[in-house]
């Protein structure tokens, strides 16, 4: 520290300077003037340049070189976020001296009063300006520029898709005025313009050393169904959901996010290199070349259900390794059913695998061989004569097929379900998902089918019909239905019998009816063909015939006594004569026989 000592003026009268009394030797009027030449002339509304002199969280102090300076709130700076003290900026003076005798000025008038000026003459040099994003609106954003509300559309934001419109609310940044509508006051600006200005240059020198097979990183730009946008730094390329991996993908977003930087490679791209095929799993190995080399044919495999499909599903048994489950190995049933019946998308199975070929990558697998096959001791399980219980899997016109387990079916056919009804179609006897007690009555082992038979369980009643129904028997019936044929009659213990149209006339000539309960002759019982033919007709045809029959037989006997009674004398008068002459004839036969010995 310096030992000199600083002196005051020694002449200075410091008890007039204490009591307030003028010292320079200048009357108040000669010192007013004097103080008024150091500062600006400025009037009221009028627009000045000032200097920062102080900031803080709230107020900017602003001092445009007057008697006092004045505070203006930071809210009309906040555009400028790099505003700091000993900037110059622009003010509009709105009064010398409020109410309080304060100094007031408004950075926002200074800049609206100057703003159509600025923006004209921005967009004739096509000048970068900066603004403030002050909001949201419809379609877009609201942007401070130089005091006036500009229109920023969404698509004009950036090069890439906005997701979070509220992210870029109270950010400044650099925009390129586009458009002017001086009638309505309106701007329109954008800050994409300028990055495709940017970008373009980038482009082109991308675009120029493009090659196939060229590995580049890039970043995530959009997601959609289909694929993926990938930004290579101002050129988009796509990678297609079949490239993203060796494993199927049913969402582009399990594989990457958005904004995210990953390495792709080139596959192709067209003549002008606007349309650029990017790929992704082309980066690893393909999973098969990485699969087990023990793994053979056999070989029981886990896995997860990717894709299902009517005739089966595919199993990834690694990433990128997948299996076909034919829905023909999922069971051992015959009745082929869909796939869906089966397993579904995102269950874990084990499988067996049937056939693999690593040189085309393929490989197909089956369930059903993890059990054992049903045919395989079918006889023994399945014995010639032994009875089950069956479920009604499907109808036809001639038959039901009816399944004892899975993978054992059997046909029962329409001829062996009743002894004594004639059905027309299975449906009248029972109904599909029904239970059915059923016989085994052959076995097909080759093509894994059984003959089955359900009245097989009773007694066959035509042994006992054969002596009830007999030929010329007669019944009482009922006409069940009416065909052109003839009709069907209910008879006695549940048979039917038919009878054609002209053993269906009644004894007043008239025709029998449906429903209509009748008396039938049996005219014919075939045992093996189960058929019994009936005749109405014939009950009163035979006993009309019965009756002429014995009226002919009483008149001929009468005919023969009345003739025997007119013969009789002359027979005795015949028989007379006759013992006579052969009385004579025999004497003389006699003599002469005796004569001649």
């Amino acid at each position: 520290m310096s030992n000199e000592i600083l002196t005051g003026t020694p002449d200075f009268n410091w008890d007039s300077y204490e009591k307030g009394e003028n010292i320079s030797g200048l009357s108040q009027e000669q010192l007013e003037q004097a103080y008024d030449k150091t500062l600006n002339k400025v009037s009221s509304r009028e627009v000045v340049t000032g200097t920062v002199i102080s900031i803080n969280k709230r107020e900017v102090i602003v001092s445009i070189d007057y008697k006092q300076d004045a505070i203006i709130p930071i809210s009309e700076f906040r555009y400028n976020p790099d505003l700091k003290v000993g900037d110059q900026v622009e003010v509009y003076i709105e009064n010398l001296e409020d109410k309080k005798g304060q100094l007031s000025l408004s950075h926002k008038k200074a800049r609206a009063s100057r703003s159509w000026e600025l923006v004209n003459k921005a967009m004739e040099e096509q000048a970068v300006v900066r603004g403030y994003i002050k909001c949201r609106t419809k379609g877009g954003m609201i942007v401070d520029v130089f005091g006036i509300e500009a229109f920023l559309p969404g698509s004009q934001i950036d090069v890439k898709p906005i997701r979070d419109y509220d992210a870029y609310v109270g950010q400044t940044e650099d925009f390129k005025i586009v458009k002017i509508n001086q009638e309505f006051k309106n701007v329109v600006v954008s800050h994409k313009a300028l990055i495709e200005a940017e970008l373009e240059e980038q482009k082109k020198k991308i675009i120029s050393t493009l090659e196939k097979g060229q590995v580049l990183e890039g970043t995530v730009k959009n997601i959609t169904s289909y694929g993926v946008f990938i930004d290579l730094g101002g050129v988009d390329g796509l990678i297609h959901i079949t490239d993203l991996s060796w494993g199927r993908v049913n969402d582009p977003t399990e594989v990457v996010a958005l904004d995210q930087k990953i390495n792709v490679v080139i596959l192709d791209f067209d003549d002008e290199k606007k349309r650029i095929a990017l790929g992704l799993k082309q980066l690893t190995p393909h999973p098969w070349d990485a699969i087990d080399a023990d793994l053979k044919v056999g070989d029981v495999v886990k896995g997860k259900v990717v894709v299902m499909a009517d005739y089966g599903a595919f199993i990834e048994i690694a990433p990128g390794v997948e299996g076909l489950i034919h829905v023909s190995e999922m069971s051992w049933n015959q009745h082929l059913r869909s796939a869906q019946d089966f397993m579904k998308v995102g269950e874990e199975v084990e499988a067996v695998i049937l056939t693999l070929d690593r040189d085309e990558r393929k490989m197909s697998l089956g369930i059903k061989q993890l059990k054992e096959d049903p045919w395989t001791n079918i006889d023994e399980k399945y014995p010639i004569g032994s009875k089950h219980t069956a479920k009604v899997r499907n109808f036809t016109n001639f038959g039901i097929f009816v399944e004892i387990e899975e993978g054992v079916d059997g046909l029962i056919h329409i001829s062996d379900l009743s002894w004594t009804k004639k059905v027309k179609h299975p449906s009248e006897f029972t109904q599909i998902g029904e239970a059915i007690d059923v016989q085994v009555l052959e076995i097909d082992k080759e093509n894994r089918r059984l003959s089955l038979g359900h009245k097989q369980l009773e007694e066959n009643p035509w042994d006992v019909f054969e002596t009830v129904f007999t030929v010329g028997s007669i019944h009482e019936g009922v006409i069940t239905e009416l065909i052109d044929k003839g009709a069907v009659v209910s008879l006695p213990y549940g048979v039917e019998g038919f009878a054609t149209p002209k053993h269906l006339v009644k004894e007043d000539g008239t025709q029998a009816a449906a429903n209509e309960k009748l008396q039938f002759k049996v005219i014919e019982f075939n045992k093996e063909a189960k058929r019994i033919i009936l005749s109405h007709s014939r009950i009163f045809e035979d006993a009309a015939k019965e009756e002429e029959k014995a009226e002919k037989k009483a008149a001929a006997a009468a005919r023969k006594s009345k003739k025997a009674e007119e013969q009789t004398p002359a027979i005795q008068n015949q028989a007379a004569s006759t013992t006579l002459g052969d009385i004579d004839a025999l004497a003389a036969l006699k003599s002469k026989l005796e004569a001649g010995e």
